[in-house]
């Protein structure tokens, strides 16, 4: 009745969408497994996409060719750039986003890829022939059958739903949960664990005060995501910022004794960094104000999402607490906050393919893992979808290191030290931050997509005429000289001292009051350098880019150059099946953790938890390095 496919992804949440896309579109025959078609792509937190760190990964996965940095650009209804004050490095892109639209345009890009299949069910069991996966059970009692399958369950592996002493089965609100998987997993050796997160109130938009708030407008010249041509952003929506005080949280305290999380009830880890109110006033009692952020959730929508209100409280008590808040004395709550406990998989049970040590053609990616957030499943399940399509036609594997990508780091990172908490990327998770900046995502990847067959050869184009204009701004920069009469009122208007003798506007740049754009209206025989290429769709990326190199190179070439001597270690490779209970020199606990992880190099194997240095010195020389 149905055919046989390459692949098959059970799920269709962000990473489900992205390992789709990207399976099919190398040229995989791929079927889309999930509880609901009508929710494909849902937000099911905040509608956002971006905010530090995971802006870079956003940029990352469209460098590469997939789909999220598309869909947000075209279904965002405010853009910022977070942390301009600060350096390159911790620019982060972030935009909210329309959560119907959102959805839409992801299943709209979907369906218009021809050898991608969707089915409305629930996956209850794998088939499992001689330790690989073929196909898989679904609570209707079909089999489907496949080379490879992808899970990227989410939350709803025996997800359960927290609301005061209320608990309920669930994947998320309104939604039924996937049940029995979890343990047919169990059955072949895959070990699981409870992780749990949270969401807050939605509120009626049209009974909060909103001139009591802080206005948080988008930029006033905002940017995107994709490195396309994607339409920009015309009109934005506000956001707007809130305080909690000490009378909210007093009445926040009265529900303490129904609170599944003190009470007990709740037994996995929660996500240390983006807490519950209820943990924030419980862990930083001294704190008598907490930061909300009051999010849109649409053009037309009258739904607003308090970030930072995350609670699994009884809902009067998250009504009550509310109504403390200034503007939000009238305000009418749309869907209570929960807390959602569910099944997860320790990913040191994975390849650095995503691929199961276990069971041979099995791949995990998104919240399964261990992650939380959309940016984090959705890079995983481009991962996952490009190595399984990788692995069926017998190609080498595609596997990003630590100094190339933020993805790189979020992999080895679970893989190496696996996570007991919802993990979440930040830039400081990152060692070579300075070289994996959002603006060079393009330069970093985008060669190695097009070399998959995902990044199209419009995006290499572009990037080659990015890359060029860059070069021909440098060097304009470094070759042109310019005079105190027609740089001085610009220092001078910047607060920075004024030149005497002639000087090379390089100098003038690495000033921190001077930016490039400032510095090419002043200097007319640059700008005249500038004049023919200033036309071209890709200047103003270029010039940000240009800006950094010159600006930064002294940490540029410091980065680059720890990074090639880190990368030596990554080169020298251990063997998968060496028995390290024999290397008696090394501790019991590094020899355990050593046969636990089965490290490929040197280098993961110097970033495993409780590896000491002298483990790695005894490696070193069994290895004759």
């Amino acid at each position: 009745m149905f055919p046989d496919y390459d692949i098959i992804v059970v799920g269709g949440g962000h990473a489900g969408c992205e390992a789709a896309a990207s399976s099919a579109r190398m040229g995989s025959k791929v079927l889309m497994i999930t509880l609901n078609l009508a929710t494909i792509a849902q937000m099911s937190c905040n509608p956002a996409m971006g905010g530090i760190a995971k802006g870079q990964i956003i940029r990352e996965i469209d460098a590469l060719g997939g789909y999220s940095g598309i869909v947000t650009d075209h279904t965002m209804i405010q853009f910022r750039m977070l942390n301009r004050s600060k350096g390159p490095a911790m620019w982060s892109p972030r935009a909210q986003s329309d959560r119907v639209l959102f959805a839409a345009k992801w299943k709209e890009m979907l369906d218009k890829i021809p050898n991608l299949d969707f089915w409305q069910d629930s996956v209850t069991e794998l088939i499992v022939k001689e330790q690989k996966v073929v196909g898989v059970i679904t609570k209707h009692g079909l089999e489907f059958y496949a080379k490879s399958i992808i899970i990227t369950s989410g939350t709803f592996l025996n997800g359960s739903i927290h609301i005061g002493r209320n608990t309920f089965s669930g994947g998320r609100l309104g939604e039924a949960p996937s049940s029995g998987f979890t343990q047919n997993l169990n059955g072949f050796g895959i070990e699981s664990e409870r992780l749990k997160t949270g969401t807050p109130v939605r509120v009626d938009g049209r009974t909060i005060d909103f001139s009591r708030l802080i206005e948080q407008p988008g930029d006033e010249n905002p940017g995107k995501f994709s490195f396309l041509d994607t339409p920009p952003i015309k009109n934005q929506k506000s956001c707007y910022l809130a305080y909690t005080d000490e009378r909210v949280h007093d009445v926040l305290r009265t529900g303490f004794n129904d609170s599944p999380m003190f009470a007990g009830r709740i037994q996995g880890s929660g996500p240390r960094y983006c807490p519950s109110i209820e943990d924030k006033i419980d862990r930083f009692s001294d704190k008598n104000r907490h930061q909300l952020f009051v999010e849109p959730e649409g053009w037309n929508s009258i739904e607003y999402y308090i970030n930072g209100f995350s609670s699994s409280l009884p809902l009067e008590i998250q009504y009550r607490a509310l109504q403390n808040i200034p503007g939000f004395e009238k305000s009418k709550i749309l869907r209570p906050g929960y807390a959602i406990e569910y099944d997860y998989f320790p990913p040191t049970q994975l390849n650095f393919t995503l691929e199961s040590k276990i069971i041979e053609n099995l791949y995990f990616a998104g919240q399964v893992n261990g992650t939380t957030g959309y940016e984090e499943a959705a890079c995983q399940g481009l991962m996952a979808g490009i190595n399984a399509h990788l692995k069926n036609t017998k190609e080498e594997p595609f596997i990003l290191k630590r100094s190339e990508a933020y993805i790189g780091v979020l992999i080895d990172d679970l893989i190496t030290k696996g996570t007991k908490e919802p993990y979440r990327m930040f830039t400081s998770r990152a060692e070579f931050r300075i070289l994996l900046r959002q603006d060079n995502a393009d330069s970093r990847l985008t060669r190695k997509g097009y070399e998959l067959g995902l990044a199209s050869q419009e995006r290499l184009e572009r990037l080659n005429e990015k890359e060029f204009l860059i070069n021909k701004i440098q060097d304009s920069i470094i070759n042109t000289k310019t005079t105190p009469a027609e740089i001085n009122p610009y220092l001078k208007s910047r607060g920075s001292s004024e030149i005497q003798i002639k000087t090379s506007s390089q100098r003038i740049l690495l000033r921190p009051q001077v930016n490039i754009e400032g510095l090419i209206e002043s200097v007319f025989s640059l700008k005249d350098a500038l004049t023919d290429i200033e036309p071209f769709p890709v200047f103003k990326e270029a010039l940000e880019s240009a800006e950094i190199l010159i600006k930064y190179k002294g940490y540029l070439d410091r980065e680059k150059e720890m990074a090639d001597k880190i990368a030596r270690l990554e080169n020298k490779k251990l063997r998968e099946d060496f028995d390290y209970s024999q290397l008696k020199s090394i501790s019991h606990e590094g020899r355990e953790k050593l046969l636990k992880v089965k490290p490929r190099t040197i280098g993961q194997a110097s970033r495993i938890s409780g590896i000491s240095p002298s483990d790695i010195s005894v490696l070193l020389i069994h290895i004759g390095a």
